[in-house]
Order: structure tokens, then sequence, then C-alpha cells
């Protein structure tokens, strides 16, 4: 694997490929994008297992490319490493269902088909339903950050928890096991002890059906593999990037003092600039990558058959194209139109829900203690990519009041 601590190692001949870059931090990315978008709409990227495709860090060209069905998910080729990703430790059975259902390495007609299952869970409507019960875990998280000793870390007290407990509610598992799903999924446990976790889960929604995710897929066509699969990614997906942006924003008001005071002069405002905290505080450095199956041309820019594409949400955020003066943290900026959730039909499922829950998270937190103030946050420091994937961390948020 790449050493990306040396930070010359992006700077390498264009001919083998630039590496991603590991010198930004969320509110302060590497130079390196504003200076390649400056060059061009895509650049060469090295992957791991020696691949030279591209990184795209245009916004137009960014939306076209995930918008396109003529790119698919496989193969799983990732810049960072490592060149051949093991499959997942479990049993023969367990790796057969979890690849049937996993929507992140599916295409075409089967992705739909899944996909749709769980549609009518996530619209606007469906996410603005459950905003009575975010609000009252949100409140119920700042009353347990409120009763630590000074200093606390936000992330761990506040962030991480209203994530998971809102993801447990909203899949459809049950209260006494919620604590089980954050030691697998936030704190981490084996691959076979998570897949277990999730056959369990399924068995009780078929005795014990809820209004909820996993009731849905139990009740559906999908087959047994299917719905232990699609279960599996729901769980794991989508949680950690509500926890980062929640963190995330929560540094960028409290660094940015006048953003805050226009957040808290007027906190209506809350459900409309929810866009420019997702814009600013981008998670994803590149999505999961994209692959050619067939020579093509989009807006000029050619793609050869077989050949991967790693689009930037991070640059595409910042394409001043799109977003004039993109470095500058604005409330009142119009930043609808950002792909901090993807884009296309492997866009986040959960993007409507997310956005409930970011808002509510902010909203507690800056009304309920007006004195709240940043000791210390992480990620104002380069820290090491979360994934294979890269992604920024949020990292401890140290905070008093």
């Amino acid at each position: 694997m790449t050493d990306l601590s040396n930070p010359a190692d992006h700077l390498r001949c264009p001919v083998t490929g630039y590496t991603l870059p590991s010198d930004g931090t969320p509110l302060q990315p590497s130079p390196f994008f504003a200076e390649r978008r400056q060059e061009a709409k895509v650049h060469p990227l090295r992957y791991a297992d020696g691949h030279v495709g591209k990184l795209v860090t245009d916004h137009a060209l960014a939306r076209a490319v995930l918008s396109d069905q003529r790119f698919s998910q496989l193969p799983r080729r990732f810049p960072l490493g490592p060149a051949d990703p093991a499959p997942p430790s479990v049993t023969a059975d367990d790796l057969r269902a979890l690849t049937s259902g996993d929507l992140l390495i599916l295409d075409g007609a089967k992705h739909d088909r899944i996909r749709k299952t769980i549609r009518s869970r996530f619209t606007v409507k469906a996410a603005r339903g459950h905003r009575e019960t975010v609000r009252a875990i949100a409140a119920e998280q700042v009353d347990i950050l409120l009763a630590q000793p000074k200093p606390a870390d936000l992330t761990e007290q506040v962030a991480e928890p209203i994530s998971a407990r809102v993801h447990a509610h909203v899949l459809g598992i049950p209260a006494e096991r919620v604590q089980d799903y954050i030691q697998h999924y936030v704190h981490g446990s084996s691959a076979q002890a998570t897949v277990d976790f999730v056959r369990e889960i399924v068995g009780y929604r078929r005795t014990e059906p809820g209004d909820d995710v996993i009731s849905d897929l139990v009740d559906s066509e999908l087959t047994d593999d299917e719905v232990v699969g699609l279960a599996a990614v729901l769980m794991s997906s989508g949680r950690d990037s509500v926890a980062y942006t929640i963190a995330t924003t929560t540094v960028a008001l409290l660094t940015h003092p006048e953003q805050r005071q226009r957040l808290t002069g007027d906190p209506s405002v809350a459900p409309a600039v929810i866009e420019e905290f997702m814009r600013y505080s981008t998670m994803f450095v590149a999505l999961f990558p994209r692959t050619a199956t067939e020579d093509l041309e989009i807006d000029g820019v050619r793609f050869q058959a077989g050949e991967s594409v790693s689009v930037s949400p991070l640059s595409a955020n910042r394409d001043s194209e799109r977003f004039p003066e993109p470095e500058r943290f604005d409330l009142g900026r119009d930043a609808f139109g950002h792909l901090a959730f993807g884009f296309g039909s492997h866009g986040c499922a959960g993007q409507q829900l997310a956005r409930v829950e970011i808002t509510e998270a902010i909203g507690a937190l800056f009304s309920r203690v007006p004195s709240l103030a940043l000791v210390d946050a992480e990620q104002l420091r380069p820290l090491p990519f979360a994934h294979v994937v890269p992604t920024y961390r949020a990292g401890a948020v140290v905070v008093t009041w």
C-alpha cells in the first residue's frame, strides 16, 4: 500500500497516475484538488493494483459520470489498497448472502429491483415522519453530554450515538438490541459476528414484524439471501457519514462565529442550510470507483472499456464553476446540487433521513448549549483516511460549555 504519509507521494508523474493526497482536512482539503481542477476535468489516478484510471474533479462531469449506466460498480478496485481485497472472513453461505443483496456492488436491473424494496422508507415524507423521534434522541444525547465532566468528546457523546440510535430505530432493530448494534457497527467486531447479528435481527422480524425497513424486506419478494445481504449493507452504510457530518458541522460552526450567529439568530433556517453543511464538510474524498463497460465519451472526455473512474465529491463540491467562492463557509449560499450524497442510481438511499438527523442534532446542540466552545478537534489536523474508499474521519471533537 502506498505510504500516504509522504507529502510528495501524490506528486508522481501523471503518466503513472497520481495517488490521493493525505495533507488535507475536512474543512481545509488538500490544495491538490484546486490545482487539478484548474488544469482539467479529469486526471490519471493510480490504483493499488497498478491500474491507471481517472479521477474526476469537475462538478458537471462528476454528475454525468455518476448518472451514466455505462459504468459498473465492479471490479472492486481501490486507489488506496489493498490491491486484491480479501472477502470478509465469513462462512460460504454468509458470503453468498452478503454479495446477493449488496447495493454497492450491483448494477442495472438487479440493483434497481433490490433498491426498490426500500425506496418508500426513505422518501422525504417518510424521513420527516421520523422527525419527532430523531428530535427526542438528539435531546437525550445533549442531556448526556451536559452530564459529562468538562471538557467532553462531542463525537463520542452526541454524533455517534444519535446516528446509531436513529439508524437502529428506522431499520427495525429492537430496543434491547441497540447496544449490540452499536458494539458491532460503531466499536467494531468480527465479520462473522456482524453477519450473525444481521441474521438474528432478520429472524426476529420474521416472527415479530414492525413498521420498519427490515420488516418490509422479510415481507418482500426478495430471496432469503438478498434480504440478509441488503439488511447487512443498510446496517453498515450511512451511519458513519451522519456522525461525521454532525461532528464536522459543529467544528465548522464553532470556528466560524459569524455563521454560527446566522444559525442561532434564526433557527428556522436550519433545514435549508443543511445543504451548505453537507457541501462544505464533504466526507468522501472519492466515491467507490466506477468502471466503464464500453468505450464512451462524456463532455469531451473519453473513457476506455475497463477503465476505472473515481469521482471526487470533495473536489466537485468546491468547484467554483458551480459554487462561487467555494472555500468560504456561507450559510446564505444556495448549496443545492452538491454531491455529498453521491448522485444517480447509486446515490445515498438514506439522504433524506440524514438531512433530518443532522438538522435536529445541530439544532439541539446550538439551541440547548449556547456557551458551546471548541477545545480541540483531531480533524483540524490531517488524519489517516477512514477506509480504502478514501473518506475523512470525524475524530474526537473536544468541547466545553
